[in-house]
């Protein structure tokens, strides 16, 4: 059976998302003085590639712990934007996954896992698959493409499983905290997007793909990389492992793919 890892790295250089506390790891025993050795980590969790559980936006949602495996195991689709010239600050809707479908004839069925690939996973810092050779945390977080309310109203409507992202956020990240924090980023967003910020992204939809989806138990993995370059523009068996956290918001996990496994 072959097996792709679509995970990044995780280390105490691994950038938080934005307001978020990053690890901190340190040896707390040492081989020669304890005949073992043994490690301690203090992290948020939204941090490398996690899985958000209902409850981290969702009053009285689901924790990690709660999430069955075989939920988190099953037929997904790869859907490549970044060959659809999907860039900087730029939206994307339902329109380009229907045209995903006409294009490669692989239909999205009801039930099946959606992986996104933008492309952006190989600014991450944390981006081991290609040596870390174009590290760019600011395009990673701050500018990378994200969806408006029509496409996460979509995702309900075709009956998506669950999805994952290789971002920051699942959110275009000016439907965030980052808006905020990186003023004169928005500003950039704005002169890219050609209007106003409030009004690609009002006030009701503020981090849509999470208030609106997490109700419904459409989770999404965020941070998602490793060799997810291997699977494009397929539909695949796909895995993520979290651990088995019981009143977890979010976990760290393994993301896998299985090519070649019957869907």
């Amino acid at each position: 059976m072959e097996v792709i890892d679509l995970t990044q790295d995780f280390s105490m250089h691994t950038p938080a998302f934005a307001s978020y506390t990053g690890p901190s790891i340190k040896w707390v025993k040492r081989l020669a003085f304890d005949k073992a050795g043994g490690q301690e980590i203090t992290t948020t969790l939204h941090v490398s590639t996690h899985l958000d559980a209902p409850a981290h936006f969702f009053s009285g949602g689901k924790f990690i712990g709660e999430v069955p495996l075989d939920f988190l195991v099953g037929p997904a689709c790869v859907v490549d934007l970044e060959r659809m010239g999907i860039g900087d600050y730029e939206l994307y809707g339902p329109e380009h996954f229907e045209s995903w479908e006409r294009e490669t004839g692989i239909g999205i069925q009801r039930g099946d896992i959606l992986v996104i690939h933008t492309g952006y996973h190989r600014y991450y810092p944390e981006n081991w698959a290609d040596g870390r050779s174009a590290v760019d945390e600011t395009k990673y977080f701050i500018r990378h493409p994200g969806p408006t309310r029509a496409f996460a109203e979509w995702v309900l409507e075709r009956g998506i499983r669950w999805l994952a992202v290789d971002v920051g956020s699942a959110d275009h990240p000016m439907n965030t905290v980052i808006q905020r924090l990186r003023a004169d980023e928005a500003e950039e967003a704005e002169a890219k997007l050609g209007r106003k910020l409030s009004d690609v992204f009002p006030k009701a939809d503020y981090q849509i793909m999470h208030t609106l989806l997490f109700p419904h138990d459409v989770i999404h993995i965020e941070n998602l990389g490793g060799d997810i370059d291997r699977v494009l523009d397929q539909r695949i068996v796909f895995g993520c492992f979290p651990w088995r956290f019981q009143g977890g918001e979010a976990a760290l996990c393994r993301a896998v793919a299985f090519p070649g496994q019957p869907v």
